[in-house]
């Protein structure tokens, strides 16, 4: 059970280290000290150098959650807040670094919560070895830089592979777009005469439609003309009928 613990410890732990600029009486001058840190759960432990002394703060989960419960604050949002203000020099930020004695230092940092200004302050204490901790720091800083480095050129691989993949879509896209052009010019070319053609038909439809109604029409005409006559012609027979028989009787 122990193992498995600090396993998921492990895995939780977050580590940082600043290079955090202390002011100083002379506004031309700074002075720095490195702060690497790392970050559990419910503690957290600093390593502080100036490039020759070094110093120690190991902070408890009894003296964190003393702490938060001074500040209303839970020890997650404690350690949160700690590593937002010890991971990252915050500008609107005051930071000390001051003389404790015994040659202890007090490190400090203020900040503002609901519009009032707070300072939190945690007590260090010399290094057993400064070279060997001064070393850890340094070794700290370089194998970030290499593993950042690393980071730079790989994702600076993925960017020319995206860049190129991004310049074959754009390519096959005015492609395609071109292709798309073509393919609606020539099927509207086509629809065009195909539609010129259709009322090419329609009209000759139409015109032998014209001339088949006149053509029936015609005879109709004819027909109802010789009718008429041969009543006209009956009707002059009968009268001459009916004016001879009285000369016979």
């Amino acid at each position: 059970m122990a193992e498995d613990h600090s396993d998921v410890a492990s895995a939780s732990t977050r580590n940082t280290c600043l290079r955090l600029e202390l002011p100083v009486e002379d506004p031309k001058s700074k002075d720095a000290v490195f702060v690497k840190a790392a970050w559990f759960p419910s503690r957290f432990e600093l390593a502080i150098s100036d490039g020759l002394n070094a110093w120690t703060c190991h902070a408890t989960e009894a003296e964190v959650r003393l702490r938060a419960e001074q500040w209303d604050l839970s020890v997650t949002e404690y350690i949160s807040l700690s590593e937002q203000y010890l991971g990252f020099q915050q500008p609107g930020s005051k930071y000390g670094f001051e003389d404790a004695g015994n040659g202890q230092r007090r490190l400090s940092w203020t900040f503002e919560k609901q519009g009032t200004k707070l300072e939190w302050r945690w007590k260090c204490k010399p290094s057993s070895d400064n070279k060997k901790m001064t070393s850890e720091i340094l070794d700290f800083l370089m194998d970030a830089n290499i593993r950042l480095s690393e980071e730079v050129v790989r994702r600076a691989r993925s960017f020319e592979i995206l860049k190129s993949e991004a310049d074959k879509c754009l390519e096959q896209s005015e492609r395609f777009s071109n292709e798309k052009s073509e393919f609606e010019s020539a099927v509207y070319n086509k629809f065009v005469a195909v539609l010129n053609s259709k009322k090419a038909k329609l009209r000759e439809l139409r015109d032998k439609l014209s001339n088949l109604e006149a053509t029936a029409k015609a005879p109709k005409e004819e027909d109802d003309s010789t009718d008429k006559t041969e009543s006209f012609d009956e009707a002059s027979d009968r009268e001459t009928l009916i004016k001879e028989e009285p000369d016979e009787e």
